[in-house]
């Protein structure tokens, strides 16, 4: 399903420039920012003031959400240990564990790729119930977010993308853009445009609301318990090498690899379809993240279900996504068109292009 009329082009350039002369993206440097914090600062017991007031000193914009910083800190530096450990003692995991922790996190990518973000959030195809079943399972392997969460925060970053709504606003920095987000309380702005954005697909949706429901248990046995108990019974590895290479080192990589498109792409790469936008193309992002570093594409064009022009060797989720095309269980593929794409280039891409 291309989308190749010129009227299309037209309403797209409106609605961006509409989008980029809103008054709403200029408010942003008018706000006072320890209103702002004041605004997001919880309410606890007072022998917590001086760690709120300290956050405040240090200039953070909202205030930290100390269990979710802490674990995920801790979680890191469990993962940076276990290297060392291993490294030390020498306990070097099988190749047949080596090759199902790759497997793993190809599988948790695609949930990612394929499932939250160009199925749910874009709606950039369609999918029979077995494909979504797929998706449901690959997606609980990766161990992130519920869907509905990640629709939200999502469409919420494509429609305010670099302002105060934007979940992961990248101009607050590469860190934040990457995982600090996760530890601070959303921003009034992102949590009053939450609260409009058009999620009614996603809450009606029983398959998804199912998931919703167990998740917890989903993402255990899926993403923890399984991916442990499998290399320890099918090829007796030690349960130490296990553990350290599935739940903890896999799981790391997949969560960082997903986290690079929100950094990575929106700060580094070339822009050549909207030269005006943060996110740019990132082969890097698109090697360790199954073809999402396409980025500058992809936010010029969000309904294209390969989220890239070209048919990129790394950008293995359009390669599957065709697969599964070719026996039915993924269609009305949506993509842009080469008159689309030309269009837009001419009139937001690279200069020399005029």
């Amino acid at each position: 399903m291309a989308f190749s009329s010129v009227t299309m082009a037209k309403e797209y350039l409106k609605t961006i420039s509409k989008i980029y002369s809103n008054c709403y993206m200029q408010d942003d440097c008018s706000v006072n920012i320890s209103s702002v914090y004041d605004e997001t600062r919880p309410k606890e017991p007072e022998y917590l003031a001086p760690l709120r007031e300290w956050e405040k000193k240090m200039g953070f914009v909202t205030a930290i959400r100390w269990t979710s910083a802490v674990p995920i800190v801790i979680f890191h530096l469990i993962t940076a240990l276990s290297i060392v450990y291993a490294v030390i003692v020498g306990s070097i995991p099988k190749w047949q564990t080596f090759l199902f922790g790759y497997f793993m996190g190809q599988v948790a990518g695609f949930g990612v790729t394929a499932g939250a973000h160009r199925y749910w959030i874009h709606r950039s195809y369609k999918a029979t119930f077995p494909l979504q079943m797929i998706l449901i399972i690959c997606y609980s392997v990766a161990g992130q977010n519920n869907i509905y969460n990640w629709v939200r925060d999502h469409r919420i970053h494509h429609k305010f993308s670099e302002t105060s709504a934007d979940p992961h606003d990248a101009r607050r920095g590469f860190f934040f853009s990457h995982v600090g987000w996760l530890m601070m309380k959303k921003h009034p702005a992102v949590i009053r445009e939450g609260r409009k954005i058009n999620i009614r697909d996603i809450a009606n949706d029983p398959l998804v609301q199912f998931h919703t429901k167990y998740f917890d248990v989903f993402k255990f046995v899926f993403c923890f318990f399984l991916p442990t108990l499998i290399p320890v019974y099918a090829w007796q590895e030690t349960w130490t090498n296990a553990i350290l290479s599935q739940p903890i080192l896999r799981y790391a990589l997949s969560l960082n690899f997903t986290w690079s498109v929100n950094s990575f792409a929106h700060i580094w790469g070339n822009k050549p379809y909207d030269r005006h936008i943060s996110p740019a193309e990132n082969w890097g992002v698109s090697a360790v993240a199954m073809g999402e570093g396409w980025h500058n594409y992809h936010h010029t064009f969000p309904w294209d279900y390969k989220a890239s022009e070209l048919a990129y060797i790394n950008n293995i989720t359009t390669s599957l996504l065709n697969l599964f095309a070719k026996i039915g269980w993924a269609y009305d593929l949506k993509q842009a068109s080469p008159s689309l794409i030309k269009s837009v280039i001419n009139n937001r891409g690279p200069t020399h292009h005029h």
